[in-house]
């Protein structure tokens, strides 16, 4: 996890659009990124690029749908950390490692990690949550959900 930001140059016009555009309104076509990079005036080969470039400077972590766990069955469940300052970067490495966890932030109080962690069953959050803490040596805080709000979250870039 970079936690550096990013020149201020880094991103042209095209990488922010690109960036604002894809976050809602993918379309679920044979040939997406073609239909995508057409509408924003570039080939389909130069938008997979220029996605693959945005993960390789960590301007995106990941490009890809974002399930309904529960709606399938699975299960969801906010969680946090007090991890050292020292073992922050190993700590964080070691947690995203798990592809259950499905979003991972640092925060400026004494739980400073905050992760959600989907899973394909309700037990496998119990699961996943006890092999971080096997593999860290700290205890994770669970925070279940008990009520879903949709706030339509995005981000200018």
């Amino acid at each position: 996890m970079s936690r550096t930001p990013l020149a201020q140059n880094e991103l042209d016009v095209i990488d922010r659009t690109i960036l604002n555009e894809l976050q809602s309104n993918f379309p679920l076509t044979h040939q997406p990124f073609t239909e995508v990079g057409r509408d924003l005036g570039i080939s389909e080969q130069e938008l997979i690029d220029r996605i693959r470039r945005l993960r390789t400077i960590k301007a995106i972590t990941r490009f890809g749908p974002f399930f309904d766990a529960e709606a399938m069955g699975g299960a969801f469940c906010l969680c946090a950390m007090e991890v050292p300052a020292e073992r922050f970067e190993e700590v964080v490495t070691l947690v995203n490692a798990h592809p259950q966890v499905a979003h991972n932030y640092e925060r400026s109080h004494r739980l400073n990690m905050w992760f959600v962690l989907a899973c394909e069953t309700p037990d496998g959050i119990r699961a996943a949550a006890d092999d971080i803490e096997q593999e860290t040596g700290l205890p994770v805080l669970r925070f279940p959900k008990l009520k879903e709000f949709f706030i339509g979250f995005r981000v200018n870039a």
